[in-house]
């Protein structure tokens, strides 16, 4: 089992900037592959970045590539989504999660655990 647990969500005006952490604990937290995904109302969850368990790998949807930037310290077990530029359209419930399985995991059904998300609101 891994437990995954988000921090960092609030309210910020658009071209602010914010960081969420997920504080990962349990089965091999290093060695994951570790994502990050968002959920806005109405749409389904999207993917938005996901690094490799040595940080040689790191990917990022379209959206977001040049905003944001995904970091991990595998001696703290925390992933980080640094958060630039952001506009309303980021506005959405951002969840963490753990890959067992895969290296280079960019789809939600690759991955195993899930966090329980943590709300971005951003304001025009």
């Amino acid at each position: 089992q891994v437990h995954l647990v988000e921090s960092g969500g609030g309210l910020v005006q658009a071209g602010g900037s914010l960081r969420l952490s997920c504080a990962a604990s349990g089965r091999s937290s290093s060695r994951n592959t570790m994502g990050w995904f968002r959920q806005a109302p109405g749409k389904e969850r999207e993917f938005v970045a996901a690094i490799g368990w040595g940080s040689s790998w790191s990917g990022y949807q379209d959206s977001v590539k040049d905003r944001f930037t995904i970091s991990r310290d595998n001696a703290e077990n925390t992933v980080y989504l640094q958060m630039n530029s952001l506009k309303p359209e980021d506005t959405a419930v951002y969840y963490c999660s753990a890959s067992t399985r895969y290296i280079r995991a960019t789809k939600s059904r690759e991955y195993d655990y899930w966090g329980q998300g943590t709300q971005v609101t951003v304001s025009s």
